[in-house]
């Protein structure tokens, strides 16, 4: 059933409810925020490449906070295993019967930081449970909670002892932003509550997850026109195309965006897409899943200019026609 303007007017207040809440906790950052929750109701998952004490951490304690969630944190490391992520079988000598330790995945809201310092086989076990929301152990399978949302941070300062994500693996990252630093004014307002650094613990719930899955839900059901759909699979396209290029837009880089222009329409307080929605959205959905030619990166190309070249040459349909 398509979304009605009424439930895209309050799904709009609601997120707005949110944003203001989480944005409590990082300061001056409200356009992250709203990545950050439009990943969360698209039921996708968010990679963070940022330096060190930008708000990472902060940023998904305040959004677990916010929509009164369970969360945890899992600092990766180069020795640690799988079943340190999704947990292991014990045997229970009292009883003769052996019993599933449910790990730090299961959680709502989890920050897997420095997602780059762990082996690829760990990091493998991770994309597959974000992948299909539930672990299995010994031929039985455990669903993760939802809502379910991995917040992954690289480090981009220093990439001893790292080990880089494949771009496979990368694609599977819903959208992939930076934090960065706060303005002036908002970084000496951190200053003075620095005698208590983390701003999430004062929060109150806006949401709870219940709640979460029926925007999430309602939001998918977004009128999105045929004709803005085209756009989204010509834009992919045109990114495959490039001479730049290696490895342009996948099919399930397009999906996600479509995905992620609903929720984003509806957090507006629409009931359809247009193709601006895309426009907003190109760069923290599509690219860090372009994969580029190593001439054209050593000449100064980027993934970010490739999709500005695409934008520019593919024209949108008119606003009749969306």
């Amino acid at each position: 059933m398509a979304l009605s303007e009424q439930e895209a007017r309050e799904f709009a207040k609601t997120f707005a409810a949110l944003v203001d809440t989480v944005g409590e906790a990082l300061l001056g950052k409200s356009h992250v925020v709203r990545l950050a929750l439009t990943c969360m109701f698209a039921q996708g998952h968010l990679l963070l490449e940022d330096a060190p004490g930008t708000g990472k951490t902060a940023l998904a304690r305040a959004i677990a906070a916010a929509v009164n969630a369970p969360h945890s944190r899992i600092q990766f490391t180069p020795d640690m295993l799988p079943s340190d992520i999704t947990g292991v079988t014990i045997y229970d000598q009292k009883t003769g019967d052996w019993n599933f330790h449910h790990g730090p995945i299961f959680a709502s809201i989890v920050l897997a930081d420095e997602i780059n310092r762990a082996s690829p086989k760990t990091q493998s076990a991770l994309l597959e449970v974000m992948e299909e929301a539930q672990v299995t152990v010994d031929g039985r399978t455990y669903a993760t909670p939802q809502p379910f949302m991995v917040v992954a941070t690289q480090n981009p300062v220093e990439q001893a002892g790292t080990y880089r994500l494949p771009e496979a693996q990368l694609d599977r990252f819903l959208m992939k932003t930076s934090i960065g630093y706060p303005p002036h004014e908002q970084f000496v307002e951190v200053l003075d509550g620095a005698a208590q650094p983390d701003r999430s613990k004062r929060l109150h719930p806006v949401v709870d997850g219940p709640t979460v899955m029926r925007m999430a839900e309602a939001a998918a059901n977004t009128y999105t026109d045929r004709a803005v759909a085209g756009y989204i699979a010509s834009l992919a396209e045109a990114t495959r195309d490039s001479a730049h290029v290696r490895l342009g837009i996948s099919i399930r880089g397009a999906i996600g965006m479509a995905r992620c222009a609903r929720v984003w329409a509806a957090a507006q307080g629409r009931a359809y897409v247009l193709p601006d929605d895309i426009k907003a959205l190109a760069q923290p959905v599509w690219a860090h899943r372009i994969v580029m030619d190593p001439d054209a990166q050593f000449a100064g190309m980027t993934a970010a200019k490739v999709l500005d070249e695409a934008i520019s040459q593919v024209v949108p349909p008119a606003q009749g026609e969306a």
